[in-house]
């Protein structure tokens, strides 16, 4: 359990898995733009610690302008059961 929470944990890394197992890719600014008030640096942060643990895959077209899309690896598809249980727990404990 301590693994998965240090894998996961933090404000930001759920919400970036969930928009990319709804997705096959989003670019940096559709992400950006599903997660409201988070910081350039800490979403670069965080995309570079889940593609570090193997659950998202970073793709560059080496073009100019730059074109980068991320999609969520078969690992990272693996936590959809527990993202899914997790939103489930919200929805029914957030309004007691």
């Amino acid at each position: 359990m301590f693994y998965t929470l240090s894998v996961i944990g933090g404000r930001w890394k759920v919400g970036i898995l969930a928009s990319l197992l709804d997705n096959d890719e989003l670019r940096y600014s559709e992400i950006k733009g599903r997660l409201h008030n988070i910081t350039e640096r800490m979403l670069i942060k965080q995309l570079k610690e889940l593609q570090d643990e193997g659950l998202i895959i970073r793709k560059d077209y080496k073009e100019v302008p730059p074109r980068v899309h991320y999609s969520i690896s078969d690992k990272g598809r693996s936590l959809q059961d527990v993202l899914i249980t997790l939103r489930y727990w919200g929805k029914k404990y957030r309004n007691e």
